[in-house]
C-alpha cells in the first residue's frame, strides 16, 4: 500500500490559487513539489511545507521530472493565459500516464455587460479596439506582452501596471517606458484603489484580462465604466474539449484531495 507520505504530487503555480492548493496538501501531510517559473513566484509561495522548483520547463522536461520523482498526480494551477505551459503539462502527463487536474478560478466574464465593455479573444483584437480611442492606454495585463502591445498600438502612450520587481522594471525600461509610464505594485486591488488609479492616470482606455474574483476582475472594470472609460477585456483561452479534470473552487480541490488519498490506500 502506498501512503500519502510516499506519494508525490506536482503543482504548477502561476497565480495566488496555487498557494491555497499547497496549504490544503500541507493540511493532509501530502508530499508535493510546487513548480514556478521565476524567483518572484517562489517568493509569493510563502511558507509552504512542500519543495519548490524554479525555472521554465518544456514538455520533455516535465515528463522527465514526473518519472524521476515518482509523481502520480499533477495539479495545473498555472496562469489561465499560460496556454503553452498548460499544453506542455497535458502532453507530458499523457506521455507518462500521470493523472492531471486543472485548477481554474470561476469566470466572471458573463456577470457584466456594458456598452463600453469590449470582450476580445486575443491581444491583436485588443489593440484593434483600443486604437479607436484616445492616446492614453492603461495596461493591467502584466509585463510579459508589453512589447507586443507596443507593436500593436503605435503612437499610443502606454501606461503599464506591473509587478514591483527589479527584473520587471528593467524590462519596462528596455522598452522605453519611463517613470511616467510605469505603475509598479502588486494586486489584486480594491475597486476604490482602482478608481483612484484611474483618476490619477486619466486613461482613455483600459486593457485587462479576465482574472476572476480572486484577481479583482469586476473591481478593475466597474470603476472604469463608472467614469466612462472604455475597457477591453482579453478573454481566457478556451479549454480543451477533452482536457484534464477541471477544479474551480477550494471545495473542488479539497474533495479531489480526499478522493486521491482514498485511491492511494
Amino acid at each position: 500500500m502506498m501512503t500519502s507520505a510516499e506519494s508525490s504530487v506536482l503543482v504548477f503555480g502561476g497565480t495566488s490559487d496555487a498557494r491555497f492548493i499547497c496549504q490544503i496538501l500541507d493540511d493532509q501531510r501530502i508530499s508535493y513539489t510546487l513548480s514556478v517559473a521565476t524567483a518572484v513566484g517562489e517568493a509569493l509561495a510563502g511558507d509552504i511545507r512542500g519543495k519548490i522548483r524554479v525555472g521554465r520547463i518544456d514538455t520533455d522536461g516535465i515528463a522527465d521530472w514526473l518519472v524521476s520523482h515518482g509523481v502520480n498526480w499533477v495539479i495545473d494551477a498555472s496562469h489561465p493565459y499560460a496556454e503553452l505551459l498548460s499544453q506542455n503539462i497535458t502532453r507530458a502527463c499523457e506521455t507518462v500516464g500521470v493523472t492531471l487536474s486543472r485548477y481554474q478560478r470561476r469566470s466572471e466574464l458573463n456577470d457584466l455587460e456594458h456598452p463600453l465593455l469590449h470582450k476580445v479573444a486575443s491581444l491583436q483584437e485588443a489593440c484593434a479596439v483600443a486604437s479607436q480611442f484616445g492616446p492614453r492606454v492603461l495596461l493591467t495585463t502584466g509585463s510579459k506582452e508589453l512589447a507586443a502591445y507596443q507593436q500593436g498600438l503605435p503612437g499610443k502612450t502606454l501606461l503599464a501596471r506591473v509587478l514591483p520587481t527589479s527584473e520587471v522594471i528593467a524590462e519596462c525600461e528596455a522598452l522605453g517606458l519611463g517613470v511616467d509610464n510605469i505603475i509598479a505594485m502588486r494586486g489584486p486591488f480594491t475597486a476604490q484603489f482602482n478608481a483612484a488609479t484611474y483618476e490619477f492616470c486619466s486613461p482613455d482606455v483600459v486593457i485587462t484580462k479576465e482574472s476572476g474574483a480572486e484577481g479583482g476582475y469586476l473591481d478593475k472594470v466597474n470603476p472604469a465604466l463608472e467614469r466612462g472609460i472604455p475597457c477591453v477585456v482579453v478573454t481566457r483561452p478556451q479549454p480543451q474539449v477533452f482536457g484534464p479534470e477541471l477544479l474551480e473552487s477550494r471545495e473542488d480541490v479539497s474533495r479531489r484531495v480526499t478522493r486521491w488519498l482514498q485511491e492511494r490506500k
